[in-house]
C-alpha cells in the first residue's frame, strides 16, 4: 500500500517517527517504548537517519524489524545529503529488497559546520529532484514530502516555499507531513494556502510534544518554529522541575491535537523522539477518529 492510501475515503491516519539508536541499549529501550505505542494501532511508522546519512543502514534495519515485529506499514526517510544518484538508487533497491516501499523524501539539512547545502558530485540539490528519481525508478513506491507551516528557513519567501511544495506534489508526492509547529493558526493558514494552490493530497500536521524547555528551544531554533509566548513562559516557570515541564508540555499538546482533530485534519504524525510517555498520554486523552 502507498503511504497516501492510508487517508483514502476520509480515514484518519496516525503515525510515529523514530530515529535509529546509536547503541544496543538505546535500541532495546526504543522497542520497549514501541511496545506501548503500537497499542494505539498506528497507520505507519517512519524512521530518520543521522546527519549526512550516517545511519542509513541502521535505518533500514530498524524499520525492517518494526514491520516484521508489529506487521505495521513503515517508511524510510531519504535525503539528498552526501549521496550520488547511483547511491540513492542503491538505497532504494535495498529498501525494496526488504519490502520497504514508502519513502519520506527530503533534501536534508546541510552537514554540521556548513553554511549552505551543496549537493555531492552527481547528486541532487532539491527534494523535488529526489521525488522525481524515486517516482521514475520505483513508480510503485509511496512518497511523503515535507511542508512548512511557518515557511522553510531557506525559502526566498512564503510564496516560493509553497511553489516548491506544489512542485514536489505534482512530481509524485502522495502526502505532505509538516514540520513541527505550536500555533495551530499557522497550520490552518498553511492548509488554506495549499488548498488555494490546488494541492489536494493529505496535509498531515507533525507534532512534537514538549517535555523539556532547553531541548525544544534548541530544536525550534534549528528549524525556525516559534513557541507561543504564554506557553514558553509557563515552561520557564518550571524549568528546574522536569516533571512539571513534562506536564505543561503534555497539557499543551493535548489541547493542540484536540483542536486539530476537531478541525478535521486527515491525521497526526508524532515526532516521538524514541519515547512513548508523552505521546501515549496525549492519545489516551484525545478522541482519535476511527480508522476503518
Amino acid at each position: 500500500m502507498k503511504i497516501g492510501e492510508v487517508y483514502a475515503d476520509g480515514r484518519f491516519g496516525l503515525s510515529f517517527e523514530l530515529f535509529p539508536p546509536k547503541t544496543p541499549a538505546g535500541e532495546k529501550a526504543l522497542f520497549e517504548h514501541l511496545n506501548r505505542l503500537i497499542e494505539f494501532s498506528p497507520s505507519f511508522i517512519t524512521c530518520t537517519y543521522g546527519a549526512g546519512g550516517s545511519t542509513q543502514a541502521k535505518t533500514l534495519d530498524i524499520i525492517d524489524r518494526v514491520q516484521n515485529a508489529y506487521a505495521c506499514m513503515v517508511a524510510s526517510h531519504l535525503t539528498c545529503v552526501g549521496l550520488s544518484r547511483n547511491e540513492l538508487i542503491h538505497y532504494l533497491q535495498e529498501a525494496d529488497k526488504r519490502n520497504i516501499s514508502n519513502i519520506v523524501a527530503l533534501r536534508g539539512d546541510p552537514p554540521q559546520g556548513a553554511d549552505s547545502f551543496e549537493p555531492p558530485e552527481d547528486g541532487l540539490r532539491y527534494a523535488s529532484e529526489l521525488v522525481t528519481l524515486i517516482r521514475d525508478a520505483f513508480p510503485e513506491f509511496g512518497i511523503a514530502v515535507a511542508g512548512y507551516p511557518e515557511t522553510h528557513r531557506e525559502a526566498e519567501s512564503p510564496e516560493a516555499d509553497l511553489e516548491n511544495l506544489q512542485r514536489k506534489v505534482e512530481l509524485g508526492g502522495d502526502l505532505v507531513i509538516t514540520q513541527l509547529f505550536y500555533d495551530n493558526a499557522d497550520f490552518f493558514r498553511f492548509q488554506e494556502l495549499c488548498k488555494v494552490r490546488g494541492i489536494q493530497v493529505p496535509i498531515v500536521p507533525g507534532i512534537l510534544p514538549v517535555t523539556n524547555l532547553a531541548q525544544i528551544q534548541r530544536i525550534s531554533g534549528l528549524c525556525g518554529a516559534k513557541l507561543p509566548p504564554a506557553f514558553e513562559a509557563a515552561l520557564k516557570q518550571c524549568e528546574d522541575d522536569e516533571e512539571k515541564q513534562f506536564e505543561v508540555g503534555v497539557r499543551f499538546a493535548i489541547e493542540q491535537v484536540t483542536e486539530l482533530i476537531d478541525h478535521g485534519v486527515p491525521g497526526i504524525h508524532f515526532y516521538v523522539l524514541n519515547k512513548s510517555n508523552a505521546t501515549a498520554r496525549i492519545l489516551e486523552s484525545v478522541k482519535v477518529p476511527a480508522r476503518i
